[in-house]
């Protein structure tokens, strides 16, 4: 296989990955009632729009439908493709939910 297939596999790759990544984050909040698309302007308020959350929004099904996904995952798949900003504001809502939960 010449480099430039090797290349063009490694990219398709990783967007397949990052297609996921988005996914499983469009999909936790869906399941924390969180909007994504807030949650991800908070995180990179100079971006305007991004189709690719969109097409992840779109591929959600509603949280009784979705299994369960388990903060730290997230919070480890969105540090594995370095969105640290989104991360952050993911554990802001984490913690903000916690201090709900035990206030009741």
């Amino acid at each position: 296989m010449d480099p430039k297939e090797i290349e063009k596999q490694v990219i398709a790759q990783y967007q397949q990955e990052e297609n996921m990544m988005i996914l499983i984050f469009a999909q936790w909040c869906v399941n924390h009632d969180l909007d994504p698309n807030t949650l991800y302007a908070r995180a990179y308020p100079q971006q305007q729009e991004n189709v690719a959350l969109e097409q992840g929004i779109a591929l959600t099904v509603s949280k009784e439908e979705a299994g369960d996904i388990d903060d730290d995952t997230l919070l480890s798949v969105l540090s594995l493709f370095g969105n640290e900003d989104l991360a952050f504001v993911v554990t802001e809502e984490i913690q903000r939910r916690e201090k709900n939960n035990a206030s009741r």
